[in-house]
């Protein structure tokens, strides 16, 4: 059966075909964690099927042959109802796509900063001039020479001032020399041998002080030809600095964001409720709140969203070409806070307690320290909204306030050493931070890693506007190495051992995931990979000196996969 021939250019019904048999979602995608509803995922195959057949004139690096600059897109759909009660869907993308906001198959921007005449390229060309002026000034040829002159200049008084006192220090030397042989001369004769001395002292300390102000002189006029540019450059600086202030306010106000009740709000009163107190670059611009926006606009009932990525990776974050992926936290979540008011969301998983039917293992005990084998699911401290954590468990059972030494990711299973005393926490943290304490990991790595062994060594650093995500950053990430040993290969699966030789956040996930490192995510990473029953990270090895008997201990957890 066609498809009904759609008025609004940017809705796509549904086939009676595609959907039937297909249940409604009862409630709308939770944002930030989701498994696609089926309605979305015949959207999302069916707007990849329109990127592959057309030319955005856009590089998505997925062409060797085009050229210019490689990025990568998040697309996003969102599944909705018309007044009639027809299903279809909206599509849209984050940011600008080859350099525009106009692209038939996709919503508009909340606001279009690119139309013709509109403020913001009005501003951004007094801007631009501003930016243009600034580097006639920088480049200009007197400024340049000036610049170059002070800098001889400089070079040159120094060198001059430090021969000179090198001067005057033999001659001090010399004077020194000849009070001394003619120590037995008459008294008279002494004196007037000595006045000589003191008015050659005194002559030399004259010349010097000629040579500095004549040196200071030369710099001085030379600063004040100098300083002439500079206070343009200075001024115009702070012109440019002003107008894109005001710019930014202008921007804020326009980006207004609708929701289901028809109330707005715009980016800066949105983000004035927040830590930060202001949005971050970009906000605004993502898939989900254009879709929104745009539903809401047009009478359409929002069921259910999803995002993809499209397209090669960036380098600094891991996006996975086709893969789904969460709104982002940092940009979205206050925007959507407010869009989706009043709609009935799928429950936030980061509010279950996961974990409550896991058993804790004890591996070791003795009176200094517990070793214990954290279950998959379970944390290792108590969170904002669950308190179940092995920490918790471990002070019920033990009675007592146990102190933690390291931590596993809520995901990861395997060992954790806990202190009981507080000689005993210092001593094995001691270990920890000066990296003593020998760790393996064991996971499985969906793809093949080619090579047996290796090392890792990519920085990392969080990624503010989107925790709890880390990303790669060569100029401000923490070094982060680990060295790695494969174990089995089998079905596009790999199974592998890691040992960490630093502690970042995510090292493991970010450093098997990324493109750099081994670009085969472990299995069930819903960050960086794709979910699964679990995450299959198992910390399976321990080995430190007790911090009592002095001698080295060893700890393994039996692997579960």
């Amino acid at each position: 059966m066609e498809k009904e021939i759609n008025p609004n250019q940017f809705l796509t019904y549904f086939s009676e075909e595609q959907i039937k048999g297909i249940d409604l979602p009862e409630k709308f995608t939770f944002p930030f964690y989701y498994q696609p509803h089926q309605l979305t995922r015949i959207a999302v195959n069916e707007l990849q099927e329109y990127l592959e057949s057309q030319d955005l004139e856009h590089n998505f690096g997925l062409n060797p042959q085009q050229k210019g600059l490689i990025i990568g897109k998040m697309f996003g759909v969102l599944v909705v109802q018309d007044p009639n009660g027809k299903l279809g869907y909206l599509s849209a993308f984050s940011g600008k796509l080859a350099g525009t906001n106009n692209h038939q198959k996709f919503v508009p921007p909340v606001f279009d900063m690119l139309t013709e005449n509109s403020f913001f390229l009005k501003e951004e060309e007094i801007l631009n001039r501003i930016n243009r002026q600034i580097e006639e000034i920088e480049t200009n040829p007197d400024y340049l020479r000036l610049k170059s002159d002070f800098k001889k200049a400089q070079t040159n008084s120094k060198e001059e001032i430090t021969l000179f006192k090198k001067q005057l220090k033999h001659n001090k030397n010399e004077r020194k020399h000849l009070r001394e042989i003619n120590k037995h001369l008459p008294e008279t004769e002494y004196q007037a041998f000595e006045k000589d001395l003191i008015k050659q002292s005194l002559r030399d300390k004259h010349e010097l002080r000629i040579l500095e102000n004549r040196c200071k002189q030369i710099l001085d006029d030379l600063q004040s030809e100098i300083t002439f540019y500079e206070n343009q450059i200075e001024t115009l600086k702070k012109e440019r600095k002003e107008k894109s202030a005001l710019l930014q306010e202008q921007l804020f106000e326009q980006y207004s964001f609708l929701n289901q009740y028809g109330k707005t709000k715009s980016l800066k009163d949105i983000f004035s409720r927040t830590v930060f107190g202001k949005p971050p670059a970009g906000a605004g611009e993502c898939a989900t709140p254009k879709l929104l926006h745009y539903a809401f606009a047009h009478r359409l009932k929002p069921l259910a969203m999803a995002e993809f990525w499209w397209g090669a990776s960036p380098k600094s974050e891991i996006r996975k070409h086709k893969q789904f992926y969460p709104a982002c936290t940092g940009k979205c979540e206050p925007i959507l806070k407010h869009m989706l008011e009043g709609i009935e969301i799928e429950e936030n998983p980061f509010l279950k307690n996961l974990a409550a039917d896991k058993k804790l293992e004890i591996v070791y005990e003795d009176d200094c320290l517990i070793v214990v084998n954290k279950p998959f699911d379970l944390l290792s401290v108590e969170g904002i909204n669950v308190k179940d954590s092995a920490y918790t468990r471990l002070k019920n059972m033990l009675q007592i306030e146990p102190l933690i030494v390291h931590r596993l990711d809520m995901a990861t299973s395997g060992l954790l050493v806990v202190a009981k005393t507080k000689e005993a926490h210092k001593l094995i943290q001691k270990q920890f931070l000066k990296h003593i304490v020998k760790k393996r990991y064991t996971a499985l790595l969906n793809g093949i890693v080619e090579n047996d062994k290796g090392r890792i060594n990519l920085p990392l650093r969080g990624d503010l506007n989107d925790r709890p995500r880390q990303l790669v950053c060569f100029e401000f990430g923490k070094k982060a190495i680990t060295e790695y040993e494969v174990i089995e290969r089998k079905n596009n699966i790999t199974k592998i051992h890691f040992y960490p030789l630093t502690g970042r956040t995510h090292q493991l996930r970010m450093h098997a995931a990324h493109p750099l490192g081994l670009n085969a995510p472990i299995v069930g990473d819903d960050l960086y990979g794709t979910s699964a029953d679990r995450l299959y990270l198992h910390a399976s090895f321990l080995e430190f000196i007790h911090p009592k008997t002095k001698k080295i201990v060893q700890f393994k957890a039996k692997e579960e996969f």
